[in-house]
């Protein structure tokens, strides 16, 4: 059998491998490390797995419109904010609150130049600043100027891209938590 290789057949060929080559890719581990002055011993200061980071953020985006349901976390019936949250990173298999109150006591805050993709925002409700309400996953990180995907029950009504530094977040801002690299968060 003679194989004839047409212009469609190499683009076809190519495209395959480049999918395949990025879906098995091994992840990416750096490890910062830090110099203990006491001791001049070199001793990891966080370890983080970039892509991981980026494939829970791809898995997020593939729900990108996706309508809005109270109480929802299914995407054939929609979700509500934290529905969205406990969805995505369950597929990674991190265990998260199914309630955005649950949040408020989970992990530790990061300072706004910390936060990277694919930590959770969790915000106070719309109308009341002492009872989380919201949560969102940080899609591009910018500080206090981060973009978030999350299921908004706004205008929108539909899982969404937002602006934190918008008048709408920032002032219903709480916290941003690391829920990547933290093994255990909640019993």
């Amino acid at each position: 059998m003679k194989l004839i290789y047409t212009p469609l057949l190499a683009m076809l060929l190519l495209s395959c491998a480049e999918k395949k080559e990025k879906e098995f890719t091994a992840p990416e581990i750096i490890v910062v490390e830090n110099i203990d002055d006491e001791n001049h011993q070199m001793k990891p200061l966080r370890v983080i797995n970039k892509s991981r980071r980026d494939s829970v953020i791809a898995f997020a985006e593939q729900y990108l419109g996706t309508k809005y349901c109270y109480a929802g976390n299914n995407p054939k019936t929609g979700f509500d904010c934290s529905g969205y949250v406990n969805f995505v990173f369950n597929h990674f298999d991190i265990d998260l609150p199914r309630s955005s109150s649950q949040f408020k006591d989970l992990g530790t805050a990061l300072a706004p130049e910390d936060f990277r993709e694919g930590d959770v925002l969790v915000f106070y409700g719309y109308q009341d600043n002492e009872t989380i309400g919201h949560v969102g996953i940080v899609y591009e990180a910018s500080g206090m100027d981060s973009k978030f995907i999350h299921a908004s029950s706004g205008s929108e009504y539909a899982v969404t891209i937002s602006n934190l530094g918008s008048n709408a977040y920032s002032r219903r801002f709480y916290k941003c938590i690391n829920v990547i690299e933290t093994p255990a968060l909640y019993d």
